[in-house]
């Protein structure tokens, strides 16, 4: 052994010996410590890009999949989203007939904008609040225009249609007017089946569209301002997907646009009743989150997984082969040495050393080559031909793996020096 920081013999060579391969007996030395320290850091900068990739990667999967959604922006049944749940439609053809819609989302809003040439249309009538549903109220007993609302259970319909009350759901997908209210009858078949049935003891109401004996529509006369209110049990009518089937089109064209102003009420999370509303105290971390998060997740989970397989190595059998070109000893040496530091593989490495040592060791002092890693018959012999204060072959030869680099050191230059007195005794 030449250097004092070899971590492996000749033997550890991978490459079948060759002429051109043959040196003395020796090793490459490892490289100096401060070498070690730049390797750390050359390691760590690439685990950092390695996450800023990931990072990237799960960022362009969101900003992509915010950009597929932009244009459904605003939501559900809203005559601003041009998507097939949204009512974009049904807005223009309403304005090409000159009638003008205005987007509210307060239900004070709603109830100053209501009047006898207006129809108020309230999407979500079940998820006001006792407050909301008490304003609107008022508008409808005092404006003498036209309300609609879609899909109202009898949650909202005690205090917004108190003579009126639910009947089921309803089973026909396509019912017939069934009714003589002008606009049913020039509309014909249309989707109100899909939702809700009503039933009112009120005199002079209007039932069309009926399923199982209950209309889908229910048309209510208002007080005495000459105004009426629409029940539909189905906004299937007013979706830009479902708008061009069967009469819907025509229903909901006379049903929204029997005077020239359009309310369109959207209810939303600023309108919410201060008596009936979660405080922030009573919310849980779910409520918290975002509606549409576990698609997000699912995404991101995706996004994640494709990175993994696009930067995981592929590793297949070993394959063993001759190489194309003569590699000096020295060179492999050193180069598996470096593998090993980069693995922090001392373990490997401490194995190597030892090994080599006691088989040149074995033939040193005669002992056969089968019995070379056998500690009871290579100490021995070994002990006996040093000089000087006794020494621990045994720990030395067959001892624990080094706890650190410099230990490692220090187990190269033992063995080196004990190879060395053993060699010149």
């Amino acid at each position: 052994m030449t250097g004092p920081t070899d971590p492996a013999a000749p033997t550890a060579l991978s490459a079948p010996p060759t002429p051109a391969a043959q040196e003395p007996e020796g090793t490459a030395p490892l490289p100096a410590p401060g070498d070690a320290d730049a390797e750390s850091r050359t390691r760590r900068i690439r685990g950092i890009r390695r996450a800023l990739t990931a990072v990237a990667v799960l960022a362009a999967g969101v900003i992509a999949t915010a950009a597929l959604n932009s244009g459904s922006r605003h939501g559900y049944l809203d005559p601003r989203t041009t998507d097939p749940f949204g009512s974009h439609a049904v807005a223009e053809l309403l304005k090409e007939r000159g009638v003008t819609t205005r987007v509210v989302t307060t239900a004070r809003e709603a109830a100053d904008a209501a009047g006898p040439r207006t129809t108020l249309l309230v999407t979500d009538p079940d998820r006001l609040g006792a407050t909301q549903r008490g304003v609107i109220r008022s508008a409808i007993d005092l404006s003498g225009g036209r309300t609609v609302l879609l899909a109202p259970s009898s949650h909202s319909l005690t205090d917004l249609s108190p003579g009126a009350h639910t009947a089921g759901d309803a089973d026909t997908e396509h019912p017939d007017p069934g009714c003589t209210l002008p606009a049913a009858t020039s509309a014909g078949r249309a989707d109100t089946g899909g939702g809700l049935r009503y039933r009112t003891t009120l005199p002079g109401a209007t039932a069309c569209y009926p399923s199982s004996g209950d209309p889908t529509l229910l048309v209510l006369p208002t007080g005495p301002t000459g105004g009426d209110t629409v029940l539909l049990g189905s906004e299937t009518i007013l979706l830009n997907e479902s708008l061009a089937d069967e009469g819907n089109a025509s229903l909901a064209l006379q049903l929204l646009g029997s005077r020239p102003n359009l309310v369109w009420y959207l209810p939303s999370l600023a309108d919410s009743d201060p008596d009936t509303a979660p405080s922030d105290e009573d919310k849980s971390l779910l409520d918290l989150v975002p509606a549409g998060w576990s698609w997000a997740l699912l995404q991101l989970f995706v996004a994640a997984a494709l990175a993994a397989l696009w930067r995981a190595r592929r590793l297949g059998p070993l394959v063993t082969e001759k190489l194309p070109v003569a590699i000096r000893a020295s060179e492999a040496t050193e180069g598996r040495a470096r593998l090993y530091r980069k693995a922090d593989a001392r373990d490997r490495a401490a194995t190597v050393l030892r090994a080599a040592t006691r088989e040149r060791l074995a033939a040193l002092v005669g002992v056969p080559h089968t019995q070379a890693h056998d500690p009871a018959a290579l100490a021995p012999a070994v002990s006996a031909r040093l000089t000087g204060e006794p020494r621990d072959v045994t720990a030395l030869l067959f001892g624990t793996t080094p706890s650190d680099d410099a230990a490692l050191v220090a187990l190269a230059d033992h063995l080196d020096a004990l190879e060395r007195e053993v060699r010149t005794s």
